[in-house]
């Protein structure tokens, strides 16, 4: 059977969601076309971190090569579809030509919605592409800068007056990142912050209609306490280069507006000549996500474009990310049903939850209806979804991506934990501590090489008392030998036995000898005992024996050391694996070469030891060594300044392919 041609248009979160079902479930049986005018999925949800300059753009630019880099059966296409025929199943494009299809997924998504207001296409900024992203980011730069040099008060105030027009998700989020920006801009401008104005106008008489009331109040609360003007039943009627009116007549001098007030389907729907909704551009679907009008022709629609009204409430699907990978799945699954045969399923919309940011710091979240959370824990919940989200795509590159952005190389502290968990300091000054705990970890793992030899006559090692014998190091119970204890102890007996009648007599007259004997004897032993007694300490004290962290293995433990190291043969074989891999971590170490992978298993070690009975208190101390000293200083003074760029240059380029800024 030939290979069915499929075609994805779009790839938003609904075409990436589409293109990986139909990839999975189909690897034999079609050919994937993915296409899109970019060459990246873009993460519209983190455009407002761009725009305020949070986060790299790079970081909400997903490169689909590295998303399908080992999906063989999928090719992408950075092209603009100009033309559908339906009837000769072909897909015109700009610049490719023309492609064959026996199916076809309509998700090139939504577009901002400007409600005939005149003005808006030619002042305002919207928030709905990188592109508008970066546009607001360099502007919010030019009027900063401006502003700063600005001896007119009027003209300055204007300069420093955002207007942000929609109090939806995106527009809150946005004036969220500006309240973060505000303090940033102002003191590298050598502004006063006061002077920096931020107003929401919103139609409405109250803001995020789509939250529960209690959950929206709380960000009200919030944003009056950053001081952001809430300008409310104020609807827009004009937009100006350097002012707006609103519905009362009144203008608001400002040279900034960003425009969030609503989304509708894509105009581009248009080309493709399918029924669309009576307003908004989108593309009207039946319960199965087919293009209506066209049903049993291989025709779908998903993601925001989709116009499919869902029975509940009504209304079509809300142009949101779960429902744009939900309408996704459904297309994706009823397209594998009809070629693999199997009966398609009817859409269901399944929404788990809301989550608003306002700035890097505060958000509410309200999840499944019943759980409601505000500040630290809502936004930990917000970064869990993106890092999920890189997971479901799997992406591991954007996921350490997603990661390195939101908290470890975030500048201003503009991050969760109010940038603690930021590494933009100098690492030079961790190289000492590298250089010793890799000399440390050196001299621990020689004595087990060298034994009872002499460390500069290597002739000497691999002898008596070093780790490559067959003497057993590992104090587990069941590794020992009770054979020969038996023997030594039936020998005793025999020889006790024999020389009990000779020495019935002297042991009468040797008795009060040995009673003093054994009185001394007992006084030194406990004096020596007293002085030998382990004594809890995190440094060495002069006279005192450390403790050790545990005395044995766990019981809960023990089950899992003896899959692990079941008998003598396996222990002697990892007895020698661990001196060479202590080794080579020392050297890795030392010489700053994968120095993040080296100390966090030292870090390991160190704990697997402790739980073993094998390691001392007087040594915890490498547990957070090692922690430190994953910050990176491989880079500052070792080998790794030349490592990991080679890695990610040849490795990643081997496994992720090259990426490119168009695809043909």
């Amino acid at each position: 059977m030939s290979k069915k041609k499929i075609v994805v248009i779009g790839a938003g979160f609904a075409g990436i969601k589409a293109a990986k079902t139909l990839s999975k479930k189909l690897k034999n049986d079609a050919e994937i076309t993915l296409i899109d005018k970019h060459s990246y999925h873009t993460m519209m949800t983190q455009l407002h971190e761009v725009a305020a300059g949070r986060v790299p753009f790079t970081n909400a630019q997903y490169d689909l090569q590295k998303l399908f880099a080992h999906r063989k059966n999928v090719q992408i296409l950075t092209d603009e579809v100009i033309g559908l025929d339906k009837e000769t199943k072909t897909i015109a494009t700009k610049a490719s030509g023309v492609l064959d299809y026996d199916y076809v997924i309509v998700a090139i998504g939504g577009e901002p919605n400007d409600f005939g207001v005149p003005g808006v296409k030619q002042n305002a900024f919207t928030l709905w592409s990188m592109e508008d992203a970066l546009k607001i980011k360099r502007h919010l730069e030019a009027v900063v800068e401006a502003a700063s040099l600005e001896h007119d008060d009027e003209k300055r105030k204007a300069l420093l007056n955002f207007v942000v027009a929609g109090s939806g998700f995106t527009g809150i989020e946005m004036v969220g990142e500006l309240i973060d920006w505000r303090a940033v801009v102002a003191r590298d401008y050598k502004l006063d912050e006061s002077d920096i104005t931020l107003n929401v106008v919103e139609m409405m008489p109250t803001i995020l209609n789509t939250l529960d009331r209690p959950d929206a109040d709380k960000v009200v609360k919030y944003l009056t306490k950053k001081n952001v003007n809430l300008l409310l039943n104020q609807a827009i009627t004009e937009v100006a280069a350097d002012h707006i009116k609103i519905k009362d007549g009144a203008d608001i001098q400002t040279h900034t507006l960003i425009w969030t007030t609503g989304v509708q389907g894509n105009t581009q729907a248009v080309a493709y000549e399918l029924p669309e909704t009576e307003r908004g551009h989108r593309l009207v679907a039946n319960d199965y996500m087919e293009a209506q009008g066209f049903e049993g022709k291989g025709i779908y629609v998903a993601g925001d474009v989709s116009g499919f009204i869902e029975e509940a409430t009504g209304r079509p699907t809300p142009q949101i990310v779960e429902a744009a990978e939900q309408t996704a799945h459904t297309a994706a699954e009823n397209i594998v049903a009809d070629i693999k045969g199997g009966d398609k399923h009817k859409f269901v919309g399944k929404y788990q939850g809301t989550m608003v940011s306002v700035g890097s710091k505060w958000g509410v979240a309200s999840l499944m209806g019943k759980y409601h959370l505000s500040g630290f824990f809502a936004m930990v919940v917000k970064h869990l979804i993106y890092v999920l989200y890189t997971l479901q795509i799997g992406s591991l590159w954007y996921f350490f991506t997603y990661l390195k952005n939101e908290f470890f190389h975030t500048p201003n502290d503009r991050n969760l934990f109010r940038g603690h968990t930021s590494r933009l300091g100098n690492v030079l000054w961790s190289v000492p501590l590298r250089v010793f705990y890799g000399l440390v970890w050196l001299v621990e793992a020689s004595s087990k090489w060298v034994g009872d030899g002499k460390l500069l006559k290597p002739s000497t090692w691999f002898g008596k008392g070093s780790w490559f014998t067959n003497d057993l190091h590992f104090p587990f119970d069941w590794l020992k030998e009770p054979v020969k204890a038996a023997t030594d102890a039936a020998a005793g007996a025999s020889t006790a036995a024999s020389d009990t009648a000779s020495k019935v007599a002297d042991a009468t007259a040797s008795a009060s000898g040995a009673t003093d004997a054994a009185t001394t004897a007992a006084t030194s032993g406990t004096a020596d005992a007293a002085k030998s007694t382990a004594e809890f300490g995190l440094s060495y004290s002069y006279g005192h024996e450390p403790m050790a962290v545990l005395d044995k293995l766990p019981h809960w433990l023990e089950p899992i050391f003896k899959v692990m190291i079941p008998n003598k043969e396996v222990a002697l074989f990892m007895q020698k694996f661990m001196s060479v891999l202590e080794v080579a971590l020392a050297l890795a170490l030392i010489v700053g070469a994968f120095t993040w992978l080296a100390a966090a298993s030292t870090a390991a070690l160190t704990v697997m030891f402790s739980l073993s009975g094998m390691f001392y208190w007087v040594n915890i101390w490498f547990i957070f060594a090692a922690i430190a000293l994953m910050n990176g200083s491989g880079r500052a003074f070792g080998l790794d300044k030349w490592i990991q760029p080679w890695i990610q240059k040849h490795f990643f380029g081997w496994w992720y392919g090259k990426s490119k800024s168009l695809y043909k």
